[in-house]
């Protein structure tokens, strides 16, 4: 199947469809040393045509797209076509991004999810500051998933980086792993998922592509 054909897409999208009415995902990409950064730092190093693909066709069935801040500098990050992007921040500081709210589109383009208290950034149309509850100024993922949940976005997708993915799988939130499974051998200073405990999973589908590339979803037990 070419991923990048209208028939591929439709055929991803099938076997993407989120399973129920609350949906949380994790979606990331690992080299095989376990980093989910290439020789430049971002995942643009890692990734591929097909990993693109299904990246779109994930993105497309969220209602709202789950960032931490120094992922959105690191990588310096649009704006998702269909979806909410929550960027999770202490201090409201996105420099380096490319997000660009449509002028026209809603207030809510942009979710600043931030803890109750800090200093907002300044107004700004397309961005909406979403305070949670925090304890020493650090939110929990479960709060900030619940915030979204009480806003009516309810398939979630979480893009990392790292940490907060790790906190998302600690909190036992997480329902499906999306995992592209990347053929390159790069330094890395830690995993791409930094895990404390196991999580039972079990193998809801597996795909590969001429490249070497797997892609795995892995669901909960």
């Amino acid at each position: 199947m070419d991923a990048a054909s209208a028939d591929g897409r439709r055929w991803i999208a099938d076997r993407y469809a989120p399973a129920q009415e609350n949906w949380v995902r994790l979606n990331m990409i690992t080299s095989l040393t376990g980093s989910a950064v290439g020789p430049d730092g971002t995942s643009d190093t890692l990734t591929n045509r097909a990993d693109r693909a299904i990246l779109g066709v994930i993105r497309a069935s969220a209602d709202a797209i789950i960032v931490g801040a120094e992922t959105v500098r690191a990588e310096g990050y649009l704006l998702p076509r269909r979806s909410r992007l929550a960027v999770i921040t202490g201090s409201g500081d996105l420099a380096g991004h490319r997000l660009d709210p449509d002028p026209d589109g809603p207030d809510d383009q942009v979710l600043l999810v931030m803890p109750e208290g800090a200093e907002p950034p300044p107004a700004a149309h397309g961005v909406t500051v979403v305070p949670v509850a925090a304890s020493e100024g650090r939110m929990s993922a479960t709060g900030i998933l619940s915030s979204l949940i009480e806003r009516g976005l309810r398939h979630i997708v979480c893009e990392g980086g790292p940490t907060l993915a790790a906190q998302f799988a600690a909190d036992d939130l997480i329902d499906e792993y999306c995992v592209t499974a990347a053929p390159h051998l790069v330094p890395t200073a830690g995993p791409f998922l930094p895990l404390r405990r196991p999580i039972d999973t079990w193998p809801a589908g597996v795909l590969v592509d001429d490249d070497g590339f797997s892609y795995l979803r892995l669901r909960r037990r």
